[in-house]
């Protein structure tokens, strides 16, 4: 049944559309029986550039939709267009009104005494053709006032159309340079200089295997309030049969311990524990190559200049999540600041000791991680860059500083002394390149 079930909504496709192996755990939930199935590669939901692949279809009365928010709808289309709306609601609004002073002469007789007979007074002066109304709609509309045309007492009409078209022209006025502003104005460009790693990693921090991914700010203007969030997207089948193409899981990011509220001045690391409740938990290195999911990133904050609220977003493949990886270092201290290298912001580096067991089988194995006094690539970097700058200063203080960064080779002895001691079961502990 549920092999039929797949195959009605397109998950089993042929061989020719590019397929791969997955593997999607039993309906019981526990993972016991494994179906593989050939599953067509996923598109992305969201692009790396933060634009959702999401077009939409079959929409109902679309048109009346988009024109009832008249407003939104300027705000959201492009610059072209905008420019081209811009023009076509002055132009028409003048031909509009100047027709209506056209017919306004042409009714009163205006046109038939162009050379202006003195015993005759016509609704506007100096209208004696269509011509002649549009220069006079203008004028009338952009508050001009050349003083060669003006409207008489002759014509209550003509006066009353004035009144009209200067009450028109100044909404127009603020609806077009409102809507010109807030497109100007709005924080959607701020998300431009909110940068996100090519990569996430999954590596151990603080004993514990942890989804990390970068995130960073190009300008110096703070982002006020920035808090991040994160989603796993995946095709589920429910307990009943019922296919979810795009099943939303909320990622924790520390939202309880308030660590997902970030202060934004540097590039920073943010963290996804993997434990019980995080959808990883079961997962391994093996089970992420061919993992069918997308992680989706978001970042919110308040624009310091203006206080408009800006999102920027991303999403990361399990095939763009490295196993075993770390970030390299971004920030050095110098002599009186901290200075912020991009350069490394996207890089990585592996680490050997990472488990490739999910963590799940690290929690009921029980597996033992050791625990190296020796530096980290990371601490290296910020050795060496501040030896290089007593190098400068003090050779000898130099070499002896670049003496200290070799590893503890006691540690490894200790470790060792350590597991002797306490009489580990070599069953279950095992070591990093076996799990």
């Amino acid at each position: 049944m549920s092999v039929g079930r797949i195959s009605r909504y397109s998950i089993v496709s042929s061989e020719e559309e590019g397929l791969r192996l997955t593997t999607m755990h039993g309906m019981n939930g526990f993972g016991n029986g494994k179906i593989h199935t050939r599953r067509k590669c996923r598109n992305r939901f969201v692009k790396k550039n933060g634009q959702c692949n999401v077009q939409f279809a079959n929409m109902d009365d679309k048109s009346q939709r988009y024109m009832a928010d008249i407003f939104t709808t300027c705000v959201d289309i492009r610059w072209r267009w905008m420019l081209v709306v811009f023009t076509l609601v002055f132009v028409v609004s003048w031909l509009a009104f100047g027709l209506a002073f056209w017919v306004i002469a042409l009714l009163h007789g205006d046109l038939d005494n162009p050379a202006g007979d003195d015993n005759f007074t016509p609704c506007v002066l100096q209208v004696n053709g269509f011509v002649a109304a549009f220069l006079f709609s203008i004028e009338t509309q952009s508050t001009i006032g050349y003083g060669y045309r003006c409207v008489t007492e002759e014509c209550p009409v003509a006066v009353f159309m004035v009144v009209f078209q200067s009450i028109v022209g100044c909404i127009i006025d603020c609806f077009m340079i409102g809507a010109i502003m807030a497109k100007m104005a709005r924080p959607k460009k701020r998300a431009q200089t909110l940068l996100f790693s090519h990569n996430a990693v999954i590596a151990m921090r603080d004993g514990k295997l942890c989804l990390m991914w970068r995130v960073g700010n190009l300008r110096k203007s703070h982002i006020v309030e920035a808090h991040v969030r994160a989603q796993l997207i995946k095709p589920r089948i429910t307990d009943e049969g019922e296919y979810i193409p795009l099943d939303q899981i909320d990622i924790n990011v520390g939202f309880d311990k308030g660590l997902d509220r970030i202060f934004l001045v540097s590039p920073i690391t943010i963290l996804h524990e993997i434990d019980e409740e995080s959808p990883l938990f079961g997962i391994s290195k093996q089970d992420l190559e061919s993992a069918d999911f997308e992680i989706v990133v978001i970042l919110e904050g308040m624009v310091e200049a203006t206080a408009m609220t800006t999102q920027a977003r991303s999403s990361y493949l399990a095939s763009e999540i490295l196993w075993g990886h770390r970030f390299e270092s971004v920030l050095f201290e110098e002599k009186n600041l901290y200075k912020v290298d991009y350069s490394h912001f996207h890089k990585t580096y592996e680490v050997p000791s990472t488990p490739r067991c999910s963590a799940k089988d690290m929690v009921e194995n029980k597996f033992l991680v050791p625990n190296s006094n020796s530096f980290c690539y990371e601490n290296e970097l910020a050795f060496l860059n501040r030896d290089d700058e007593e190098e400068e200063e003090d050779v000898g203080g130099g070499s002896r500083a670049l003496a200290n960064l070799s590893p503890d080779r006691n540690s490894r002895h200790e470790f060792e002394r350590l597991q002797a001691t306490r009489g580990l079961d070599q069953r279950s502990y095992r070591r990093e390149s076996e799990i």
